[in-house]
């Protein structure tokens, strides 16, 4: 068998060596696979033996049997099946948008593509084969950031949606995870379509990127950790996002009242559980400006464009 990915997903050949590979049979034989790896085409080989009734996932770089497909008489309990391992696989594959960003001589830095695997086709794909099939070709589907240099002149030039909030700035751990995480997207551009995912562009809050301890809320209680206070950078975001008429999809509110934003005006976001995400619904780019004052004790966002319509 013989798993091909189309012309658009450079990268993704070599990223799936390391994950489970599926060969599948007719009812009446037991399929295992051994694969090896052709770069310059983006495709795997495997070798296929006929031994009974299930169907075995091999990891290609070990030949150890990952998982097992059971070929029972009940197709639906089969089907189910598959459907594990698809889904387990598109945790592998799937990959979100990291968002171009202008540097601070206005040069454009482009950002990675977002990679998805189409779940419902790879699964008819699957229970289509037969041991007469040497070739599965796994529907990936790619979508680069949609900005370039030409795109994005003049996208200073309007603001289409703002928000202000205030802090403490003798809170010294709370006022320093605002401006280090405020930092990490600002001069982020969003072309047409393209995402932003909070936690992916800040990144994780850790001692070792500058983060400190701050009250952040747990369980309706509020308790010291490390990066407390960078949901206010969230929720800030939040607000001048949904001014500017952005698509939200997906949004979190604290299990508790909060002080700097309106009730049911917050973003709450928790590394590896809750995120902020949206996209920009426009058909022209949009920039996120951020202002922090740690003299003062506020935080800005700006979304910026070329042109309001």
């Amino acid at each position: 068998m013989e798993i091909i990915m189309g012309e658009k997903q450079l990268g993704i050949g070599l990223a799936l060596v390391s994950m489970l590979l599926v060969a599948s049979g007719c009812s009446e034989s037991k399929v295992t696979a051994a694969a090896s790896v052709d770069s310059s085409k983006k495709t795997f080989s495997l070798a296929i033996k006929e031994i009974d009734k299930t169907v075995d996932l091999v990891n290609p770089r070990t030949n150890k049997v990952l998982y097992e497909l059971n070929q029972s008489n009940n197709a639906k309990e089969f089907e189910n099946e598959v459907k594990g391992f698809v889904s387990d696989l598109a945790n592998k594959v799937d990959q979100p948008m990291i968002p171009s960003k202008l540097d601070s001589n206005g040069k454009l830095i482009h950002g990675k593509s977002r990679v998805i695997l189409d779940e419902e086709k790879t699964v008819q794909r699957l229970l289509g084969l037969t041991a007469h099939d040497n070739i599965v070709e796994l529907p990936i589907e790619e979508t680069k950031p949609n900005v370039s240099a030409e795109t994005v002149n003049g996208i200073t030039n309007t603001v289409i949606g703002s928000y202000k909030t205030s802090f403490d700035p003798s809170v010294k751990g709370r006022s320093t995870n605002i401006a280090i995480s405020a930092k990490e997207f600002d001069q982020v551009v969003l072309g047409p379509g393209d995402r932003f995912y909070f936690n992916l562009v800040v990144g994780e809050r850790t001692t070792e990127r500058g983060y400190q301890k701050a009250m952040e809320i747990v369980n309706k209680e509020f308790v010291e950790g490390i990066g407390g206070g960078i949901c206010q950078t969230s929720s800030t975001l939040y607000n001048a996002v949904e001014k500017a008429g952005l698509e939200i999809i997906e949004r979190h509110n604290h299990s508790r009242s909060i002080g700097y934003v309106p009730a049911g005006k917050d973003a709450t976001v928790a590394w590896g559980f809750k995120d902020f995400k949206f996209a920009n619904n426009k058909d022209f780019p949009v920039m996120l400006k951020t202002i922090v004052d740690q003299v003062n004790g506020t935080i800005e966002v700006q979304v910026l464009a070329a042109s309001k319509i």
